[in-house]
């Protein structure tokens, strides 16, 4: 039933948004494509299987999961960021790759490198409405992704905060003349990022039952295709993006079968990127900004 495949893509494209939110802070405010981000999305789910499995309860180790991935975060701006802000933005960037093949590494180390199922939080309930399914699990994972991001927008619109990351984002020797303290502020879109990053690993551990130390490389070139596909630099770009990837996702599922999944969703990228270069929601000229 197709309108029950749109529901389906929406729900998968709600944890796609968290990602291309994360990468759009990285670039819009930064100009840093943040590689480390796909390993942040794995630390959240294996980190809160691993601790549940301990004994921990889920909402405590949820917790320590997201404050883990923020203590790396910090780490990838320290060590990679800080030291190269001024050099070729290839330099940071390939500095964060290196962060997450280290993370799947030490995962791998420590718990393997099999898929491991991941406990069933949430009653298997679903809403039923006619003939639409929509599970507990997607839509608490969906109104958890949703209200972040909406959040997000409002806080960099209305808090003292957050126009001084847009002012950042707008020009950051500018920025500087102002007096905003670069420091200070810097290291807050490092945690934001890997926040709502981990975040989405560990709604896609609630929805899929199931964690890995790959996990986060899939999904982080989605987000990255969602950023570029909504216009990057743009938080409701993202949002757009990280939906539609979601419904092309399942929709090329349904037709085609999984095999096609990954030619149609980077088909479709490159299809907006060919009519409207800048993105859907990006400035023709120069990039969006948030």
């Amino acid at each position: 039933m197709i309108w029950q495949q749109l529901i389906n893509g929406l729900m998968l494209g709600g944890i796609y948004v968290l990602i291309a939110v994360s990468f759009t802070l990285a670039i819009g405010i930064l100009n840093f494509l943040n590689f480390s981000l796909p390993g942040l999305f794995m630390l959240g789910g294996v980190l809160t299987w691993a601790l549940i499995g301990a004994g921990w309860h889920w909402s405590l180790a949820m917790l320590v999961a997201l404050l883990a991935a923020a203590a790396v975060s910090l780490l990838v701006e320290q060590l990679s960021y800080k030291p190269m802000r001024n050099a070729d933005p290839e330099l940071p960037l390939v500095s964060s790759l290196g962060f997450l093949v280290l993370m799947e590494n030490l995962v791998i180390v420590k718990w393997g490198s099999d898929q491991q199922s991941f406990p069933a939080l949430i009653p298997d309930f679903n809403l039923r409405f006619g003939g639409l399914i929509i599970g507990t699990a997607q839509l608490i994972s969906f109104l958890i992704a949703v209200g972040v991001v909406l959040w997000l927008s409002w806080f960099l619109k209305t808090t003292n905060t957050g126009r001084r990351l847009r002012a950042i984002a707008e020009n950051r020797d500018t920025a500087e003349i102002l007096g905003i303290n670069l420091a200070r502020l810097v290291p807050c879109v490092f945690v934001f990022s890997a926040v709502f990053t981990a975040l989405g690993g560990i709604l896609f551990a609630l929805n899929y039952l199931q964690v890995s130390p790959f996990m986060g490389e899939n999904i982080g070139f989605k987000g990255v295709a969602a950023m570029i596909v909504g216009g990057m630099g743009s938080i409701w770009g993202a949002i757009v993006g990280g939906l539609l990837i979601g419904l092309v996702e399942v929709l090329s599922i349904y037709f085609f079968g999984a095999d096609v999944v990954n030619i149609l969703v980077y088909g479709f990228l490159l299809l907006v990127l060919i009519v409207r270069p800048a993105g859907l929601l990006g400035r023709p000229i120069s990039r969006e900004k948030l």
